[in-house]
């Protein structure tokens, strides 16, 4: 029956089409049209959900963000100059007066601790002890959106400050001065190294609020550099003995185990090689952050491809809706070299090993540049 049926319609077609081809051909631009409009309408519901779904992520990022600092301001040391009656009148609570301005903390302003750790594979959990790993690299990253630049502290692995001790059990034993960079060898090489390791270079900086951190395998580096279609630098020193291409005042374009070497390479046995190395990393900083923004120019989701790509030699407790808030303004900020502070001090040779004590001044005067305003 239904084979009969299927018959008659076919059969009625071509009379149809003998008889009134144009009116056939009509019909049938019709239905390639009603088709098409559902396709587009179909694709365009498509897009908005994503596009919907992209804006509820990033609202979500937005909000984890300015809840997760762990503190309202740093605490810097008051009382040392003497208040006015009218400043007394209206002090509030966090101002601090230096060399008779008094200035107030930007609440607005997200802060984030990057390091770079010691190991050439992915990430794994360890025996609690000390094999977590050395912060060979450490860099603080501040976005202002109060004038949308971006500055980045760099810190020498070999400062001198508190370190909190653990043994092999992982409970806690005492605390110690000793080189910063060895407190994310304590604890699990896991979020507990990075705990650890934040918790360091937020008393180094009075207690600063931190809103995420980010603990990258040094072998993860080619695979950063070249996301972003490698990086231009002028060698600043002779490391021929670990790549032939890394010539110094050579001009090149690092690519791959090259750009793993320029960023990770010192010769221990020469003194002040931790500094000269952070010199390179701040160049190659400086460098990427120019080639990573104009990537993301580009490709929006670049930055997205690039927190994938990495998160097997990644340990963070910044989340993809937080990268999803934070992707598309980044292209907005200005950062240039001006925007790169170092900590100013002294490096030492000690019993055994380097030491870099910080000039507290200096470090005092560059937290209120950074991250104070002048209070109104």
């Amino acid at each position: 029956m239904k084979s009969k049926k299927k018959r008659d319609i076919q059969a009625d077609q071509e009379k149809n089409l003998l008889l009134d081809p144009e009116k056939v051909e009509k019909k049938k631009k019709q239905k390639r049209k009603k088709r098409l409009v559902m396709i587009l309408c179909e694709a365009a519901v498509f897009v908005g959900i994503v596009i919907i779904s992209f804006q509820i992520l990033r609202v979500i990022g937005k909000s984890s963000l300015q809840i997760k600092a762990e503190a309202a301001a740093p605490q810097l040391a008051t009382g040392q100059e003497t208040l006015t009656e009218e400043e007394k009148s209206r002090w509030q609570e966090g101002w601090v007066k230096y060399q008779d301005t008094i200035y107030a903390y930007n609440e607005d302003i997200m802060t984030f601790l990057f390091m770079g750790i010691d190991k050439n594979s992915d990430v794994k959990q360890e025996e609690e002890g000390t094999n977590g790993g050395q912060a060979d690299a450490l860099f603080l990253a501040v976005m202002n959106p109060h004038d949308h630049t971006i500055k980045i502290i760099g810190i020498n692995r070999n400062t001198m400050t508190d370190i909190d001790i653990y043994n092999e059990e992982g409970a806690y034993v005492t605390t110690a001065k000793a080189q910063i960079a060895v407190q994310h060898g304590f604890g699990n090489g896991m979020e507990e190294s990075c705990a650890f390791q934040q918790k360091a270079v937020r008393k180094l900086f009075y207690n600063l609020p931190v809103h995420g951190y980010a603990a990258i395998n040094m072998s993860a580096i080619s695979t950063i550099n070249d996301a972003v279609g490698g990086v231009d630098v002028t060698v600043l020193e002779d490391l021929t003995r670990v790549d032939k291409t890394l010539v110094k005042d050579a001009k090149v374009r690092l690519m791959g185990e090259s750009a793993f070497w320029y960023v990770k390479a010192r010769d221990t046995s020469e003194f002040g090689s931790a500094d000269a190395r952070l010199a390179r990393q701040k160049q190659y900083l400086n460098a990427f952050i120019g080639s990573a923004k104009q990537a993301a120019k580009k490709d929006i989701t670049t930055v997205m491809d690039l927190y994938q790509a990495v998160s097997r030699q990644m340990v963070t407790n910044i989340t993809v809706d937080e990268v999803a808030y934070l992707a598309p303004i980044l292209a907005d900020y200005q950062f240039d070299e001006s925007g790169f502070y170092m900590l100013k001090g002294e490096t030492v040779m000690g019993e055994e090993f380097e030491e870099f004590y910080v000039d507290e001044d200096a470090l005092y005067e560059m937290i209120l540049e950074i991250f104070y305003e002048e209070a109104r």
